[in-house]
């Protein structure tokens, strides 16, 4: 098999994920894209090894880290996303601008004043 194959598949996962990331409002939906997000990079990791006949199998290695990453990931987006779902009764990302601190608007003439 060509070492084509394999890279332009993770560039198509790469590109899916990070469409996923930022299109979907869906909580779980972007925790599934940035799944596929790391599953693209692990790909690309070991074909590069593979390419470059790394003899001390640093992609594999690499890969490794990010599969533990991806799983703490997972866990722990989950448990946040479960809690807001219980809170709030939505996993709409759109709806969880509450968290963020509000944002005060500042009149033209006040703005004048402190100059």
């Amino acid at each position: 098999m060509h070492a084509v194959y394999p890279l332009v598949l993770g560039a198509l996962l790469f590109a899916i994920g990070l469409y996923g990331v930022l299109a979907r409002r869906n909580a779980i939906a972007v925790l599934m894209a940035i799944e596929l997000l790391l599953n693209a990079v692990t790909l690309n990791l070991v074909s590069f090894s593979a390419i470059l006949r790394d003899q001390y199998g640093m992609g594999q290695i690499f890969t490794l880290f990010i599969i533990t990453i991806a799983a703490a990931e997972t866990g722990l987006g989950l448990a946040i996303v479960l809690l807001l779902y219980r809170q709030r009764a939505t996993s709409d990302l759109g709806e969880q601008r509450e968290l963020a601190e509000p944002v005060e608007s500042v009149d033209t003439d006040e703005l004048e004043v402190a100059r």
